[in-house]
């Protein structure tokens, strides 16, 4: 075992929150695997160990979509009664952490503790040798502070958790860092070296954002591969059940500057399904230079991620600016086999964001790349309005192409990759520096009405060895609204090329923008989308 200190987790109430909000979801009852069903606060004993497998549980998986949906049981006793206040008092014991004594271990398992919003039990296994075997949490494996220590009944066992957590020596041989966590439905995050929690992915997302009730399938249970010694990557398994779907995954996890994590989704519809949302990504945009004028806030900037980025079959780029639109809006992005698409926080620096609480610099984006073909479909981005940075207000996943029916199977594998995600240096494409929005109009005369200027910066590649008077251009066109007026230039001292826009629009009107560079016959910028809504 790696000597050292077991970092605080780190996990915030919007997180807890975010997780518990979408418990819609069915806990797989006992079978082949000796899965407990939660009928009492105390579970039976242990099985013995079962054989497994993911094709072993794949076909478990399969076998349960043809049964009926029954609700999950939940619990009931002690846990049962915690509000937020007492959940915020109890926490894992790290001298409890599961595999902490292991010669040359580089992964520590840690649970997080049911009650508050975390009323469905979870079950946990541990495999070793292809033998799947149950892992026990008591009342003893946690810590409970202030008057809750007199409450909590000493030794008793629980009938399950609500998620776990793995640690790694990711930033300091001497810290075993928190480094993914499963908690909530089927949501989960994870980190790169210097990140800190941010944004979420999801297992599955099922009708978001249609005029059908959306549900949250949920991980209901977790079969965890005991790492070997000096091991540097570790294996989760789940069980994913709702309503609509059943599923079988499998996780293969590899800390490090980039936390990589390679996914295999296995899926079995009890129904049909209107939008299914694979590889669903979930974060936070509050404000930014776009919409700065409508927060009263000493922090120039607030958001998790500030940017879709989609990379195309053809290897173009495009980039879309995030919003905190005043009316549910978002966008459809229709791609062939498209290499990857995520959610990214571009500026790293501090002084853009001065929250030395939230440190929101740090937080990780997140690219999904698909693995095979994934052919026809639609990248589509969900953008809620919010008034709150404690609310996650933006959606991103794949749509493939075809209708889901009762009775169809679906695999997708992907990759995740965590972390800062610079911005790659490209000799053939310039990047968008930034976006920023503000009145129409020239300064310090009186903005005309329904006008709003839209300022884009570019740099990189192939635009910063060319002087001001180059031959290069913008390409701008606009849906929903007109352009006033047009400037493009090379800001001086810089290498940044700035387009400015006016736009003029009508009261409630959608004006959809696409811009890019162009010049010596050819593209030499990522594409530029963005979305005003007038209202």
């Amino acid at each position: 075992m790696p000597v050292g200190r077991v970092a605080v987790p780190s996990l915030s109430r919007r997180a807890l929150i975010l997780a518990a909000t979408s418990s819609a979801a069915l806990s797989l009852s006992g079978a082949r695997f000796g899965i407990a069903h939660a009928q009492e606060a105390v579970a039976p004993t242990p099985a013995a160990p079962q054989q497994f497998s993911f094709d072993l549980l794949t076909q478990q998986m399969r076998d349960k979509a043809a049964q009926p949906f029954a609700a999950p049981d939940k619990i009931s006793g002690f846990f049962a009664g915690l509000k937020y206040d007492d959940y915020r008092l109890v926490s894992f014991n790290p001298d409890r952490a599961r595999w902490r004594d292991d010669k040359d271990g580089q992964f520590q398992l840690h649970a997080f503790p049911m009650g508050w919003l975390f009323a469905e039990p979870v079950q946990l296994y541990e495999v070793k040798d292809g033998q799947a075997s149950e892992m026990a949490f008591s009342t003893d494996d946690f810590r409970f502070l202030n008057e809750l220590a007199a409450k909590v009944p000493a030794g008793e066992k629980m009938p399950g958790v609500a998620g776990f957590r793995l640690h790694y020596p990711l930033n300091r041989l001497d810290v075993m860092d928190e480094v993914v966590a499963f908690l909530g439905a089927s949501y989960f995050r994870a980190l790169g070296q210097g990140s800190g929690y941010g944004l979420s992915a999801r297992g599955l997302a099922l009708n978001t954002a249609t005029d059908t009730a959306e549900e949250f399938p949920r991980f209901s249970a977790f079969w965890v591969e005991r790492p070997g010694p000096g091991a540097r990557e570790a294996v989760v398994h789940a069980a994913l059940e709702s309503p609509s779907v059943t599923g079988a995954y499998r996780f293969v996890i590899r800390p490090g500057e980039e936390t990589i994590m390679d996914v295999t989704a296995r899926l079995f519809f009890r129904a049909d399904v209107v939008q299914l949302g694979i590889a669903p990504l979930t974060s936070m945009y509050l404000f930014s230079e776009r919409n700065r004028h409508a927060f009263d806030d000493y922090r120039p900037q607030v958001h998790d991620s500030d940017g879709l980025r989609i990379t195309r079959a053809d290897g173009d780029v495009l980039w879309r600016p995030l919003s905190n639109p005043p009316r549910l809006a978002g966008a459809y992005f229709g791609e062939q086999s498209p290499r990857a698409f995520g959610l990214h926080q571009r500026d790293r620096e501090f002084m853009n964001y001065q929250d030395s609480e939230a440190h929101y610099e740090r937080r990780p984006s997140l690219e999904v790349e698909p693995i095979g073909d994934w052919g026809k479909g639609v990248i589509r981005l969900v953008e809620i309005p919010s008034d709150l940075e404690v609310n996650d207000n933006i959606v991103a996943f794949w749509t493939p192409e075809g209708a889901i029916k009762a009775g169809d199977t679906r695999e997708f594998s992907y990759r995740l990759r965590w972390g800062s995600l610079p911005i790659e240096d490209r000799t053939d494409l310039a990047h968008v520096l930034e976006t920023r929005s503000g009145v129409g109009g020239v300064s310090g005369v009186e903005s005309a009405e329904n006008v709003r200027k839209f300022v884009v910066d570019f740099t990189g590649g192939p635009l910063d060895p060319l002087p001001a008077d180059s031959e290069v251009e913008p390409i701008v066109t606009v849906h929903g609204g007109e352009v006033v007026s047009q400037s493009f230039q090379r800001v001086w001292g810089s290498d940044i090329w700035r387009l400015a826009l006016d736009i003029k629009a009508e009261n409630g009107a959608t004006v959809e923008m696409v811009a890019h560079v162009a010049g010596f016959g050819r593209k030499l910028s990522e594409t530029w989308l963005y979305q005003w809504i007038n209202a």
